[in-house]
């Protein structure tokens, strides 16, 4: 209650309110709700508050964790640690992270050095540790599946199903699954690795546009880096995510930016994890004024205060455009969307439109945002 206090949540965000009725009183629970709804928060007071009910094995190894979070990214594990950290602060539980793509002997090293309480991982990562001895499961009392539904999309379900074999069985641990979308393989994995759950389900759509204004941009593939330009110049945005669908068009966008003098950087999964990290860092500070994101690197970030998403290409899934624009908006804040639609995406919008139930009608940037981009020297 201390460690809640001093982070300022006076109250519960829905997906807690509705879910940790059922958490706190140990049942399994299946959450359907999106980024920036309040359900790290959610799990982690659950799983909090049952570590420090149950007193811990007097057997006990140093690799041995109570709790496991699973995520399907680097960006998200290190944001749920974080929160984890804060909520911990003053029950003497210790968090561990492992990630792919950072320092393999520094994670071995934290872990032989005290005891692991609360564990989060990407699956990748947490198999090598397992396989080579060094972290065992069977004590796992809590197992956290967080954003399902991107494990499954990006092949992550096959090493899931091997952890997971060496955890306790089911009915001898409390499991918690969330994901922004319920489908039917979702489900299926749900009822595979749950008893008898709790279904929860925030509505997505609410989430996602109620204060974040959206705008439509009509304009030629050619002009779409100028509009930009223009529109982050001209307002002076200080902290602004762009989005494009694919690695190279992140660079791409990126590198033009900083060309122009703009401090830009850029986050997709060619950029090795350190870098990661301290982009997320520069951008959270306010260092860096535009980070240029893929739609795996931007699905777990959780900063306060972006003011504008751009949608530089809009997503092939709707399901990405509400994560997208749902980076703006968040905590409670006003945001604003801006998408460009060309002639090679525009035919995404009719399936975007139906996914958030209303149209967005589409507008013809101004023309002083269209003009060329005048050479600047970097700040």
């Amino acid at each position: 209650m201390h460690a809640i206090q001093d982070l300022g949540f006076p109250y519960c965000t829905p997906i807690q309110a509705q879910v940790l009725g059922f958490t706190l009183a140990g049942k399994d629970a299946i959450g359907r709700a999106q980024t920036g709804t309040g359900k790290t928060a959610a799990f982690l007071i659950s799983i909090i508050t049952q570590l420090l009910q149950t007193p811990p094995p007097k057997e006990r190894y140093m690799g041995e964790p109570r709790a496991l979070i699973i995520a399907p990214t680097r960006e998200l594990v290190v944001q749920i640690a974080k929160d984890a950290a804060d909520l911990t602060k003053y029950t003497g539980l210790n968090v561990m992270t492992f990630v792919g793509g950072m320092d393999f002997d520094k994670q071995l090293k934290h872990l032989e050095a005290r005891h692991c309480d609360i564990l989060v991982a990407t699956p990748g990562r947490l198999l090598d540790f397992n396989q080579r001895g060094d972290v065992h499961l069977d004590m796992v009392e809590v197992m956290v599946l967080d954003e399902a539904d991107r494990m499954l999309d990006m092949g992550f379900i096959p090493q899931v199903r091997q952890i997971i074999r060496q955890t306790p069985p089911k009915s001898e641990r409390q499991t918690l699954l969330f994901s922004a979308t319920f489908t039917e393989d979702v489900m299926n994995l749900a009822k595979q690795w749950t008893t008898d759950p709790s279904i929860v389900e925030i509505e997505v759509t609410n989430v996602a546009s109620e204060n974040v204004e959206q705008h439509i941009y009509a304009v030629a593939g050619a002009d779409k880096y100028k509009l930009l330009y223009n529109l982050v110049n001209d307002n002076g945005w200080e902290r602004v995510m762009v989005f494009a669908n694919r690695k190279d068009e992140v660079r791409r966008i990126e590198e033009r930016l900083v060309r122009d003098g703009v401090n830009a950087a850029q986050l997709s999964g060619d950029v090795p994890q350190h870098k990661r990290i301290k982009t997320l860092e520069g951008f959270r500070e306010g260092k860096i004024r535009v980070l240029v994101a893929t739609d795996v690197a931007g699905r777990g970030i959780h900063i306060d205060g972006i003011s504008h998403v751009i949608n530089f290409t809009l997503p092939e899934v709707p399901d990405d455009y509400v994560h997208r624009i749902g980076r703006t908006g968040r905590a409670g804040a006003d945001g604003v969307s801006i998408s460009f639609a060309g002639e090679d995406d525009s035919y995404q919008l009719p399936s975007i439109e139906e996914k958030l139930g209303r149209k967005i009608s589409c507008e013809t940037p101004p023309t002083h945002l269209l003009r060329a981009v005048e050479r600047k020297r970097p700040q």
